[in-house]
């Protein structure tokens, strides 16, 4: 017998559903833990690399290349203009998780997306960043995104779906964040 998966957004939501039951039988499976390695270049330009992680239950490096990203930022802000800025990087962070977060919940919820594109933008003051004005934040004092989707679902459905996202629960509720230097 030939069996086809059973394919939603682009999602295997038999291996989906799968994972779903493996979690709710075995909840230590849920746990994993990112990494990064970021070493700095010059002024406000450094590299990132990415490769293992852990998840699953065990150390999973399964990944035969390690992902590099650059920061820096433009000349305007005494740069080299070479990658983008850490804040625009976050941007992209947010955007990619939300919408891979409304992909994923959508196919367990049998809604279809034929296509999804976003744009976001953050605004910051730099007095916060100089430490000219403590009242100022350092970051974003705020994101819009406009998620334009095409899909059978209502735009309610879609927003909660893609609410799931790990990196806007980051950004919206607090993370502690601890910062140990080693000399």
């Amino acid at each position: 017998m030939i069996t086809t998966a059973n394919i939603k957004n682009g999602v295997n939501v038999d291996q989906l559903v799968d994972t779903i039951g493996a979690v709710q039988t075995n909840p230590e499976l849920a746990k994993f833990q990112f990494r990064s390695k970021n070493d700095w270049i010059t002024g406000g330009h450094c590299v990132s690399s990415i490769k293992g992680f852990y998840g699953v239950g065990s150390e999973d490096e399964s990944r035969q290349d390690t992902f590099t990203m650059e920061c820096d930022h433009p000349n305007v802000l005494l740069g080299q203009d070479k990658a983008a800025t850490p804040p625009e990087v976050v941007l992209h962070a947010l955007g990619s998780c939300l919408t891979a977060a409304m992909t994923y919940h959508a196919a367990a919820n049998g809604v279809n997306i034929e296509s999804a594109s976003s744009t976001l933008e953050g605004g910051c003051d730099l007095h916060g960043f100089l430490g000219l004005d403590p009242e100022v934040r350092k970051g974003f004092d705020g994101v819009k995104m406009v998620l334009k989707v095409k899909s059978d679902a209502t735009a309610e459905q879609l927003e909660n779906f893609a609410k799931f996202s790990p990196v806007f629960d980051m950004l919206t509720n607090p993370t502690p964040v601890s910062i140990e230097i080693v000399k």
